[in-house]
Order: C-alpha cells, then structure tokens, then sequence
C-alpha cells in the first residue's frame, strides 16, 4: 500500500494515524518532498476522474484566477495538479491496483477488511 499526500496535511494526519491504529504497513509518499509524476497523475485520473481529484475546496483552488476556474478540462487540471500538487485531494492510496481519494475509517474498514 502506499499513500501519497502533504505530511502537515490534517486529513493525511488523520490517515496515517489510522493505518499505524490498525497494523497496516504503508509506504508514505510526499508531494511536497518527493515530487509528483504525470504518469502517476495520470493513472489516477484514470481510475477516479480528474473531477475526484481535484480539490476544489482549498486554499489552493480559491487562489487560481477565476477565469482558470471557470474553464477547466480534464487537461487543464492534469496541469494545474502537477504544477501544484496541493490541489489534489488527499491522500491518495494505491492498494493492489485500486485507487482511493479522502479518508474515511469506516469506508477504510470495509475496503482493506
């Protein structure tokens, strides 16, 4: 299993509490220290949809020009991740080939039972 996210992230926190909670082994990915790949990204946006992705609740989104906002596209937001991957929400957890968005124990609890 690994997880991709922003160490000072609350939600990744949270995440990495959990897995360490219940045993689970992880490898732990950060954006901001390690970097993000396009082909990573773009695996991704294939298994959830660049929608799922993108954060548009943060900081980050509420600081793009309006008019960027307002005209984004699947290719569009592959840029905008990649350039800033603080955009992306998280964590992002790749298991055996499946891919999931955002923490929730309970969703957690059935998926890796």
């Amino acid at each position: 299993m690994k997880l991709y996210g922003i160490k000072n992230c609350d939600t990744v926190k949270k995440a990495r509490k959990w897995l360490d909670e219940q045993g689970i082994d992880y490898e732990f990915h950060d954006f901001k220290k390690d970097g993000l790949q396009s082909e990573l990204l773009f695996r991704w946006e294939q298994a959830v949809g660049w929608e799922t992705l993108l954060n548009r609740r943060g900081t980050t989104w509420r600081k793009l020009p309006e008019d960027v906002r307002d005209t984004i596209d699947a290719q569009s937001a592959h840029e905008i991740m990649l350039e800033n991957p603080s955009i992306i929400k998280r964590p992002v957890v790749e298991n055996g080939g499946d891919v999931r968005v955002g923490f929730s124990a309970d969703e957690w609890s059935a998926w890796l039972a």
